[in-house]
């Protein structure tokens, strides 16, 4: 087969694949503007009268306005914690020589298997002692550690030399300022890359928050997204909207930052 023929076939496959994955979502968001979309009214794909009634449904007639806030501040505050302490777990790990660190980094990578499903008992035990039930410390606590990021942060510092720490050292820099001047520039496509995972991993997250948070004012967006299949489970506009209103942050932080991610990626060795 010659290779221009090839290269049609392959495009064609990746363009089919394409459209597959972003079908959904473009179906999303052209049914959250169809107005009065419901089990009797399929919308297609060109909406006859375009609106936006089921966003003002949604930010009216719920707390779904505060519930996006509460995800956005907790995400911010979930990733500013991992971030700091993922990337000083890391340094320990890359620069340091202690007995067991082998077995501990390795200990502590296993804990990655460890389902969350495991931990919802003893983690809710240990909240409610400490009084943090229907509390954003609660949601928090838990999440102020990453396994997936100290290996990630760790794989890219590796690739730093080490020269560069000895010459900061010997012009009387500490491991603090090494850390914070030396190593951490020449880290941040990585540090980007887990900060998304991280956020978006926050955003998404549904059964710990769920578990841990009772009041409707602490509700984060995906307990407020499913608090709407009960309360419009006919209209699909607004289900749709609130839908939309949770991809679009999302969608943005990663268009932003998608040359770091694969940086990031690469850089550490991950594929």
């Amino acid at each position: 087969m010659p290779k221009s023929k090839r290269t049609w076939i392959l495009a064609a496959a990746l363009s089919l694949g394409a459209i597959a994955m972003v079908f959904p979502f473009l179906w999303t968001a052209i049914t959250s503007v169809t107005s009065g979309a419901g089990l009797s009214a399929t919308p297609s794909l060109i909406p006859d009268d375009p609106s936006l009634d089921a966003y003002r449904t949604l930010f009216s007639s719920t707390t779904f306005g505060r519930s996006v806030a509460n995800s956005v501040g907790l995400a911010l505050a979930v990733t500013l914690l991992q971030v700091t302490t993922s990337s000083l777990a890391a340094y320990a790990f890359s620069r340091f020589e202690f007995p067991g660190k082998r077995v501990m980094f390795a200990v502590y990578l296993a804990t990655m298997m460890i389902p969350m499903q495991v931990l919802l008992v003893p983690l809710f035990d240990q909240m409610k002692s400490l009084g943090l039930v229907d509390n954003y410390l609660g949601v928090l606590l838990p999440s102020i550690a990453s396994a997936f990021g100290v290996f990630l942060m760790r794989q890219a510092m590796a690739t730093v030399p080490r020269e560069l720490d000895e010459a900061a050292m010997l012009d009387g820099a500490g491991h603090l300022r090494t850390f914070a001047r030396i190593v951490m520039p020449n880290v941040v496509p990585a540090m980007a890359t887990f900060g998304i995972f991280a956020f978006m991993s926050s955003w998404n997250a549904f059964l710990w928050p769920l578990v841990i948070l009772r009041s409707d004012e602490l509700k984060t967006l995906p307990l407020a997204l499913a608090s709407l299949q009960g309360q419009f489970t006919t209209q699909w506009d607004v289900m749709m909207a609130g839908s939309v209103v949770s991809i679009l942050p999302m969608l943005a932080l990663y268009i932003f930052a998608q040359k770091y991610i694969i940086q990031g990626v690469a850089g550490s060795g991950i594929k």
